[in-house]
Protein backbone atom coordinates (compact mmCIF):
# COMPACT_ATOMS: atom_id res chain seq x y z
CA UNK A 1 0.00 0.00 0.00
CA UNK A 2 1.23 3.48 -1.20
CA UNK A 3 2.10 5.64 2.16
CA UNK A 4 1.52 9.61 2.74
CA UNK A 5 4.96 10.96 3.53
CA UNK A 6 4.55 13.29 6.68
CA UNK A 7 6.40 16.97 7.02
CA UNK A 8 6.25 20.44 8.48
CA UNK A 9 5.51 23.02 5.59
CA UNK A 10 2.89 25.45 5.87
CA UNK A 11 2.26 27.05 2.37
CA UNK A 12 -1.06 27.07 1.69
CA UNK A 13 -2.43 24.88 -1.87
CA UNK A 14 -6.21 24.80 -2.17
CA UNK A 15 -7.22 21.43 -3.67
CA UNK A 16 -10.18 21.44 -6.23
CA UNK A 17 -12.18 18.78 -4.87
CA UNK A 18 -14.81 17.30 -7.44
CA UNK A 19 -16.04 15.11 -4.65
CA UNK A 20 -14.21 12.16 -5.92
CA UNK A 21 -11.42 9.82 -4.84
CA UNK A 22 -8.67 11.32 -6.92
CA UNK A 23 -8.91 14.85 -5.50
CA UNK A 24 -10.09 13.75 -2.27
CA UNK A 25 -7.23 11.69 -1.69
CA UNK A 26 -4.78 14.59 -2.89
CA UNK A 27 -6.27 16.73 -0.23
CA UNK A 28 -5.74 14.09 2.22
CA UNK A 29 -1.88 13.70 0.86
CA UNK A 30 -1.02 17.57 1.09
CA UNK A 31 -2.81 17.41 4.90
CA UNK A 32 -0.70 14.85 5.96
CA UNK A 33 2.96 16.31 4.77
CA UNK A 34 2.21 19.41 7.02
CA UNK A 35 0.35 22.37 4.48
CA UNK A 36 -2.25 24.20 5.18
CA UNK A 37 -4.99 23.29 2.77
CA UNK A 38 -8.45 24.85 1.76
CA UNK A 39 -10.47 22.87 -0.24
CA UNK A 40 -12.44 24.46 -3.13
CA UNK A 41 -15.16 23.38 -5.45
CA UNK A 42 -16.09 24.85 -8.69
CA UNK A 43 -20.22 24.23 -9.76
CA UNK A 44 -19.65 24.14 -14.00
CA UNK A 45 -23.18 24.59 -14.73
CA UNK A 46 -26.46 26.20 -13.89
CA UNK A 47 -28.20 24.33 -10.37
CA UNK A 48 -31.28 23.47 -12.50
CA UNK A 49 -28.61 21.22 -14.47
CA UNK A 50 -27.26 19.79 -11.29
CA UNK A 51 -29.22 16.08 -10.67
CA UNK A 52 -28.66 14.21 -7.60
CA UNK A 53 -26.72 11.08 -8.42
CA UNK A 54 -27.91 10.63 -12.12
CA UNK A 55 -25.87 9.01 -14.89
CA UNK A 56 -22.28 11.38 -14.50
CA UNK A 57 -20.32 10.57 -11.64
CA UNK A 58 -19.07 14.29 -11.42
CA UNK A 59 -20.12 17.67 -10.60
CA UNK A 60 -24.28 16.68 -10.10
CA UNK A 61 -25.20 17.79 -6.30
CA UNK A 62 -24.63 14.26 -4.83
CA UNK A 63 -20.57 14.64 -5.79
CA UNK A 64 -21.05 18.30 -4.05
CA UNK A 65 -21.95 16.83 -0.68
CA UNK A 66 -19.10 14.03 -0.79
CA UNK A 67 -16.37 17.22 -1.68
CA UNK A 68 -17.63 19.02 1.32
CA UNK A 69 -17.97 16.05 3.71
CA UNK A 70 -14.27 14.67 2.49
CA UNK A 71 -13.60 18.86 3.53
CA UNK A 72 -15.26 18.45 7.06
CA UNK A 73 -13.53 15.03 8.01
CA UNK A 74 -9.98 16.52 7.15
CA UNK A 75 -10.28 19.56 9.23
CA UNK A 76 -10.33 22.04 5.95
CA UNK A 77 -11.49 25.39 5.18
CA UNK A 78 -14.05 24.30 2.28
CA UNK A 79 -15.53 26.94 -0.70
CA UNK A 80 -18.03 26.46 -3.30
CA UNK A 81 -17.65 28.74 -6.33
CA UNK A 82 -20.25 29.30 -8.71
CA UNK A 83 -18.07 29.54 -12.25
CA UNK A 84 -20.94 27.87 -14.02
CA UNK A 85 -20.72 31.66 -16.36
CA UNK A 86 -17.35 31.13 -17.14
CA UNK A 87 -18.03 27.45 -17.91
CA UNK A 88 -20.65 28.05 -20.21
CA UNK A 89 -18.55 30.81 -22.45
CA UNK A 90 -15.01 29.12 -22.15
CA UNK A 91 -15.87 25.43 -22.23
CA UNK A 92 -19.46 25.05 -23.22
CA UNK A 93 -19.58 27.12 -25.82
CA UNK A 94 -16.34 26.17 -27.23
CA UNK A 95 -17.43 22.78 -27.21
CA UNK A 96 -20.52 23.38 -29.38
CA UNK A 97 -18.86 25.64 -32.06
CA UNK A 98 -16.37 23.39 -32.79
CA UNK A 99 -18.76 20.49 -33.34
CA UNK A 100 -20.92 22.74 -35.26
CA UNK A 101 -17.71 23.09 -37.71
CA UNK A 102 -17.18 20.09 -38.15
CA UNK A 103 -14.54 19.53 -35.93
CA UNK A 104 -14.26 17.20 -32.46
CA UNK A 105 -13.13 19.59 -29.20
CA UNK A 106 -11.62 18.30 -26.57
CA UNK A 107 -13.20 20.15 -23.25
CA UNK A 108 -11.02 18.72 -20.88
CA UNK A 109 -7.92 20.33 -22.44
CA UNK A 110 -9.60 23.82 -22.63
CA UNK A 111 -11.49 23.47 -18.91
CA UNK A 112 -7.76 23.03 -17.28
CA UNK A 113 -6.22 25.90 -19.67
CA UNK A 114 -9.07 28.22 -19.15
CA UNK A 115 -11.08 27.34 -15.99
CA UNK A 116 -9.01 25.05 -13.39
CA UNK A 117 -5.45 26.59 -13.77
CA UNK A 118 -6.55 30.14 -14.50
CA UNK A 119 -9.93 31.49 -13.08
CA UNK A 120 -10.07 28.66 -10.23
CA UNK A 121 -6.39 29.66 -9.20
CA UNK A 122 -7.16 33.35 -9.08
CA UNK A 123 -10.27 32.57 -6.58
CA UNK A 124 -7.29 30.72 -4.94
CA UNK A 125 -5.38 33.07 -4.11
CA UNK A 126 -8.24 35.29 -2.94
CA UNK A 127 -8.19 32.30 0.05
CA UNK A 128 -4.48 32.69 0.52
CA UNK A 129 -3.56 30.04 -1.63
CA UNK A 130 -0.31 30.00 -3.18
CA UNK A 131 -0.71 27.46 -5.31
CA UNK A 132 -3.62 24.58 -6.53
CA UNK A 133 -3.76 21.00 -6.74
CA UNK A 134 -5.63 18.54 -8.22
CA UNK A 135 -6.55 15.40 -8.63
CA UNK A 136 -4.23 14.42 -12.00
CA UNK A 137 -2.09 11.63 -12.81
CA UNK A 138 1.01 13.75 -13.73
CA UNK A 139 3.72 15.36 -12.66
CA UNK A 140 5.91 18.73 -12.51
CA UNK A 141 9.63 18.76 -12.35
CA UNK A 142 11.74 21.86 -11.83
CA UNK A 143 14.68 21.59 -14.27
CA UNK A 144 17.31 25.24 -14.46
CA UNK A 145 14.68 27.41 -13.88
CA UNK A 146 11.69 25.55 -16.13
CA UNK A 147 8.59 23.71 -14.81
CA UNK A 148 8.49 20.52 -16.92
CA UNK A 149 5.56 18.40 -17.30
CA UNK A 150 5.63 14.70 -16.58
CA UNK A 151 3.69 11.55 -17.24
CA UNK A 152 2.09 10.03 -13.82
CA UNK A 153 3.91 6.76 -12.47
CA UNK A 154 0.39 4.99 -13.42
CA UNK A 155 0.67 5.29 -17.03
CA UNK A 156 -2.64 3.81 -17.34
CA UNK A 157 -3.86 6.76 -15.70
CA UNK A 158 -1.87 9.06 -17.31
CA UNK A 159 -3.46 12.75 -17.83
CA UNK A 160 -0.59 14.77 -18.91
CA UNK A 161 -2.24 15.02 -22.63
CA UNK A 162 -4.91 16.95 -20.88
CA UNK A 163 -2.71 19.72 -19.04
CA UNK A 164 -0.56 20.18 -22.36
CA UNK A 165 -1.58 24.08 -22.48
CA UNK A 166 -0.86 24.78 -19.23
CA UNK A 167 1.49 27.81 -19.18
CA UNK A 168 4.99 27.71 -16.90
CA UNK A 169 3.34 30.13 -14.76
CA UNK A 170 0.51 28.04 -14.32
CA UNK A 171 2.80 25.20 -13.52
CA UNK A 172 5.05 26.53 -11.30
CA UNK A 173 1.56 27.14 -9.44
CA UNK A 174 0.31 23.60 -9.90
CA UNK A 175 0.38 20.40 -7.51
CA UNK A 176 -0.28 16.86 -8.47
CA UNK A 177 -0.24 14.86 -5.24
CA UNK A 178 -1.14 11.88 -7.21
CA UNK A 179 1.41 11.84 -9.48
CA UNK A 180 3.40 8.83 -8.23
CA UNK A 181 0.99 6.31 -7.54
CA UNK A 182 -1.25 4.43 -9.19
CA UNK A 183 -4.94 3.93 -9.10
CA UNK A 184 -5.24 0.91 -6.85
CA UNK A 185 -3.06 3.06 -4.24
CA UNK A 186 -4.84 5.73 -4.32
CA UNK A 187 -8.36 3.87 -3.48
CA UNK A 188 -6.40 1.86 -0.79
CA UNK A 189 -5.57 5.30 0.79
CA UNK A 190 -8.97 6.28 0.90
CA UNK A 191 -10.53 2.70 2.16
CA UNK A 192 -7.49 3.17 4.64
CA UNK A 193 -8.76 6.87 6.11
CA UNK A 194 -12.64 5.64 5.46
CA UNK A 195 -12.95 8.53 2.85
CA UNK A 196 -16.64 8.98 1.58
CA UNK A 197 -15.55 9.41 -1.75
CA UNK A 198 -13.59 5.56 -1.48
CA UNK A 199 -16.09 3.76 -3.48
CA UNK A 200 -16.91 6.73 -5.83
CA UNK A 201 -17.08 6.26 -10.02
CA UNK A 202 -14.65 8.12 -11.74
CA UNK A 203 -15.68 10.46 -14.51
CA UNK A 204 -15.67 9.17 -17.67
CA UNK A 205 -15.97 11.15 -21.12
CA UNK A 206 -17.31 14.61 -21.27
CA UNK A 207 -18.62 15.57 -17.57
CA UNK A 208 -21.30 18.09 -18.46
CA UNK A 209 -23.04 16.29 -21.31
CA UNK A 210 -25.17 14.04 -19.03
CA UNK A 211 -26.50 11.19 -21.24
CA UNK A 212 -23.26 11.30 -23.42
CA UNK A 213 -26.05 12.17 -26.97
CA UNK A 214 -23.72 15.18 -27.83
CA UNK A 215 -25.97 16.14 -30.96
CA UNK A 216 -28.79 16.56 -28.53
CA UNK A 217 -27.20 18.37 -26.50
CA UNK A 218 -25.28 21.10 -29.02
CA UNK A 219 -29.01 20.95 -30.48
CA UNK A 220 -30.46 22.57 -27.05
CA UNK A 221 -27.46 24.96 -26.28
CA UNK A 222 -27.49 26.28 -29.52
CA UNK A 223 -31.12 26.10 -30.96
CA UNK A 224 -29.09 24.69 -34.13
CA UNK A 225 -31.09 21.79 -35.96
CA UNK A 226 -28.94 20.11 -38.16
CA UNK A 227 -30.11 18.93 -41.81
CA UNK A 228 -29.93 15.60 -43.28
CA UNK A 229 -27.36 14.99 -46.26
CA UNK A 230 -25.45 12.54 -48.16
CA UNK A 231 -22.73 9.65 -47.00
CA UNK A 232 -20.97 9.63 -49.71
CA UNK A 233 -17.68 7.96 -50.65
CA UNK A 234 -13.88 10.15 -51.81
CA UNK A 235 -15.16 9.87 -55.25
CA UNK A 236 -18.23 11.66 -54.30
CA UNK A 237 -21.05 8.45 -54.71
CA UNK A 238 -23.76 9.06 -52.63
CA UNK A 239 -23.57 5.35 -50.19
CA UNK A 240 -26.50 6.72 -47.73
CA UNK A 241 -27.83 9.57 -46.17
CA UNK A 242 -26.92 11.48 -42.20
CA UNK A 243 -29.18 13.02 -39.42
CA UNK A 244 -26.90 15.71 -39.32
CA UNK A 245 -23.54 16.20 -38.83
CA UNK A 246 -23.39 16.48 -35.41
CA UNK A 247 -23.46 12.73 -35.09
CA UNK A 248 -19.71 12.17 -36.64
CA UNK A 249 -16.77 12.48 -35.98
CA UNK A 250 -13.21 11.58 -38.23
CA UNK A 251 -12.50 7.86 -37.63
CA UNK A 252 -16.13 6.97 -36.45
CA UNK A 253 -17.26 3.79 -37.53
CA UNK A 254 -20.44 2.69 -35.88
CA UNK A 255 -23.92 4.16 -36.26
CA UNK A 256 -22.95 4.91 -40.49
CA UNK A 257 -26.10 2.60 -41.33
CA UNK A 258 -24.40 1.58 -44.69
CA UNK A 259 -24.43 -2.13 -45.93
CA UNK A 260 -21.14 -2.41 -47.56
CA UNK A 261 -18.43 -5.21 -48.44
CA UNK A 262 -16.18 -4.10 -46.13
CA UNK A 263 -16.20 -1.82 -42.79
CA UNK A 264 -16.28 1.94 -43.28
CA UNK A 265 -15.13 4.73 -41.59
CA UNK A 266 -15.77 8.23 -41.40
CA UNK A 267 -12.82 10.07 -42.98
CA UNK A 268 -14.19 13.26 -43.58
CA UNK A 269 -17.04 15.97 -42.61
CA UNK A 270 -17.80 18.62 -45.15
CA UNK A 271 -19.85 21.11 -43.30
CA UNK A 272 -20.68 23.20 -46.32
CA UNK A 273 -21.91 20.62 -48.57
CA UNK A 274 -23.66 19.36 -45.43
CA UNK A 275 -21.88 15.65 -46.42
CA UNK A 276 -19.82 12.74 -44.23
CA UNK A 277 -17.55 11.44 -46.12
CA UNK A 278 -16.19 7.63 -45.79
CA UNK A 279 -13.93 4.90 -46.82
CA UNK A 280 -12.31 1.75 -45.86
CA UNK A 281 -9.67 1.30 -43.03
CA UNK A 282 -6.75 1.95 -44.97
CA UNK A 283 -8.18 5.58 -45.87
CA UNK A 284 -8.53 6.93 -42.15
CA UNK A 285 -4.67 5.90 -41.85
CA UNK A 286 -2.40 9.03 -42.17
CA UNK A 287 1.57 9.24 -42.46
CA UNK A 288 1.53 13.16 -41.14
CA UNK A 289 -0.80 15.61 -40.23
CA UNK A 290 -0.57 20.11 -39.23
CA UNK A 291 -1.28 21.16 -36.08
CA UNK A 292 -1.55 25.01 -35.04
CA UNK A 293 -2.41 27.26 -31.65
CA UNK A 294 1.15 25.31 -30.29
CA UNK A 295 2.37 25.20 -26.15
CA UNK A 296 5.88 24.79 -26.03
CA UNK A 297 6.61 23.37 -22.17
CA UNK A 298 9.75 22.07 -22.04
CA UNK A 299 11.81 23.87 -24.62
CA UNK A 300 11.48 27.09 -26.71
CA UNK A 301 9.62 27.79 -29.59
CA UNK A 302 12.01 25.41 -31.99
CA UNK A 303 13.44 26.41 -35.24
CA UNK A 304 14.16 23.21 -36.77
CA UNK A 305 13.08 19.66 -36.95
CA UNK A 306 13.41 17.72 -34.18
CA UNK A 307 12.24 14.06 -33.33
CA UNK A 308 9.69 13.36 -30.80
CA UNK A 309 6.65 10.39 -29.66
CA UNK A 310 3.11 12.12 -30.34
CA UNK A 311 -0.09 11.56 -29.19
CA UNK A 312 -2.66 12.23 -31.14
CA UNK A 313 -5.55 11.57 -28.84
CA UNK A 314 -5.68 10.98 -25.06
CA UNK A 315 -6.19 6.91 -25.37
CA UNK A 316 -3.90 6.61 -28.70
CA UNK A 317 -0.51 4.76 -27.76
CA UNK A 318 2.52 7.68 -28.23
CA UNK A 319 3.96 7.39 -31.68
CA UNK A 320 7.63 7.41 -33.42
CA UNK A 321 7.69 11.30 -35.71
CA UNK A 322 9.45 14.02 -36.91
CA UNK A 323 8.03 17.77 -35.71
CA UNK A 324 8.68 20.66 -38.03
CA UNK A 325 8.47 24.12 -37.67
CA UNK A 326 6.03 24.83 -40.81
CA UNK A 327 4.49 28.43 -40.23
CA UNK A 328 4.63 31.38 -37.82
CA UNK A 329 2.41 28.86 -35.44
CA UNK A 330 1.98 25.25 -36.84
CA UNK A 331 4.28 22.53 -37.10
CA UNK A 332 4.08 19.12 -39.59
CA UNK A 333 4.11 16.11 -37.92
CA UNK A 334 5.84 13.24 -40.24
CA UNK A 335 5.43 9.75 -38.47
CA UNK A 336 7.37 6.92 -38.57
CA UNK A 337 3.79 4.68 -39.12
CA UNK A 338 0.74 5.57 -40.32
CA UNK A 339 -1.25 6.83 -37.41
CA UNK A 340 -4.99 5.85 -37.41
CA UNK A 341 -7.66 9.00 -37.91
CA UNK A 342 -5.65 12.02 -36.58
CA UNK A 343 -8.96 13.98 -35.85
CA UNK A 344 -8.93 17.63 -36.66
CA UNK A 345 -10.15 20.02 -33.63
CA UNK A 346 -8.14 17.23 -31.09
CA UNK A 347 -4.90 17.75 -29.68
CA UNK A 348 -1.41 15.78 -30.55
CA UNK A 349 1.25 16.77 -27.49
CA UNK A 350 4.64 15.86 -28.11
CA UNK A 351 7.08 13.41 -25.52
CA UNK A 352 10.50 12.90 -24.81
CA UNK A 353 10.12 10.01 -22.77
CA UNK A 354 7.81 11.04 -19.71
CA UNK A 355 8.29 14.75 -20.35
CA UNK A 356 5.81 16.73 -22.29
CA UNK A 357 7.48 18.58 -25.02
CA UNK A 358 4.34 20.56 -25.73
CA UNK A 359 1.53 20.35 -28.50
CA UNK A 360 -1.11 21.83 -30.86
CA UNK A 361 -4.75 21.51 -32.26
CA UNK A 362 -4.80 19.78 -35.16
CA UNK A 363 -6.39 21.04 -38.22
Amino acid sequence: MKSIKTRKDHDCIAVGMSGGVDSSVAALALTKEGHDVVGITFRMWPKEECSLGGPRPCCNLESLARARVVAEELGIPYHLIDLSREFKSEVIDYFCREYLKGLTPNPCVVCNEKIKFSILLKEAKAFGASRIATGHFARVKELNGRSLLREGRDKAKDQSYFLFRLTQEQLKCASFPLGDMTKDEVRDIAREHNLVTSHAVSSQDICFVQDLDYAKYIQKKTGVHPNQGDIVDAGGKVLGRHDGILHYTIGQRRGLGIAYSEPLYVTGIDVKANKVIVGTKKDVLSSSLVADRLNWISIEKPEGPFKAKAKIRYNAKKADCTVTPAGKDEVRVDFDLPQEAPTPGQAVVFYDDDIVIGGGWIK
